[in-house]
């Protein structure tokens, strides 16, 4: 008759077949500390080194990246991180240098390398700009909202997998291993959005307070109509010729996001017998966020 193991012989026995990753995770102590300016980036870094890094974050939630400025916590925190992961919002044009002078041992990887960036679109005000094949750029903008497009993220991954490559090669095939999962998450998010708006047709419209969605609208297809320009809100006639131009479009939700006022877009709702509906671009469970955008998008699109 064949003896049966006790509870702690078990235990004993199983622990030669786990993987030691799983019985002795990385402390927090022993983790590479790197920093990232916004959510979505821990959530990208998060992918690639998994276990093996300890991730703050500078912009806390609820705040803007394009106004925000560190607290005296972070820069001294900072001081520890062997990566700053830079993204290109607004507020890394002033702040890059001084996290540099901070700790000059820390290395700036700018995730953004190798992407083009769009023109932020200002407001479309007549029907010969709206049908003109190129909506009219603000001169010298660029949208820094390159974390919106499954595609563009695929570019970042990239980058992001080099640095921490190059700062801790000990680990390298866990970094590729877990860089080739994400992409292969990226695919078939990717893959599942485009489905959404299959039938949607090129250049259909939504209303957005701030245009943060340009990057996914230009990968499946869509116009963004933005309510404010670089923090500022439409004059009394540009609100008027946005009312004009949503009840023509037939369009009935302005999509705004947590961390600006809704006061115009509400203004707007109400005029167009519509709704406000929130999308946030920095939640920081970025694929399950970005596909509920997708979702509340291709519901209202018109």
């Amino acid at each position: 008759m064949k003896k049966r193991l006790g509870i702690s012989e078990m235990i004993i026995a199983l622990s030669f077949l786990l993987p030691i990753s799983f019985l002795s995770p990385a402390s927090a102590e022993n983790r590479m500390k790197v920093t990232v300016s916004i959510l979505p980036q821990k959530y990208f870094v998060q992918k690639i080194g998994g276990d093996l890094v300890d991730i703050s974050v500078m912009v806390l939630p609820g705040s803007s990246p394009a106004t925000y400025e560190p607290k005296p916590k972070q820069m001294v925190k900072l001081t520890e991180s062997k990566i700053y992961f830079a993204i290109g919002v607004f507020f890394e044009e002033v702040w890059l240098k001084k996290f540099a002078g901070a700790n000059p041992e820390m290395r700036i990887i700018a995730t953004q390398n190798g992407i083009e960036k769009i023109p932020m679109k200002r407001h479309l005000h007549d029907d010969k700009e709206r049908n003109h094949e190129k909506a009219v750029a603000r001169a010298g903008i660029k949208d820094p909202h390159i974390w919106l497009s499954p595609p563009l993220m695929m570019l970042q991954a990239r980058n992001i997998l080099n640095a921490l490559m190059r700062v801790d090669p000990a680990n390298r095939k866990i970094y590729e291993s877990n860089y080739k999962s994400f992409v292969t998450e990226l695919v078939d998010l990717d893959l599942k959005i485009s489905d959404l708006f299959a039938d949607a047709g090129q250049g259909t419209r939504f209303m957005v307070y701030h245009p943060a969605w340009g990057y996914f609208a230009k990968a499946y297809d869509l116009i963004q109509i933005p309510v404010e320009m670089e923090g500022k809100n439409p004059t009394p006639k540009g609100l008027q010729q946005l009312i004009r131009n949503a009840k023509k479009d037939g369009i009935k939700v302005v999509f705004v996001q947590p961390q600006f006022s809704t006061k115009s877009a509400q203004t707007i709702a109400k005029a167009i017998g519509g709704r406000v509906v929130f999308a946030d671009p920095l939640a920081v469970d970025w694929a399950k966020n970005l596909l509920l955008v997708a979702r509340q998008f291709k519901d209202v699109l018109k």
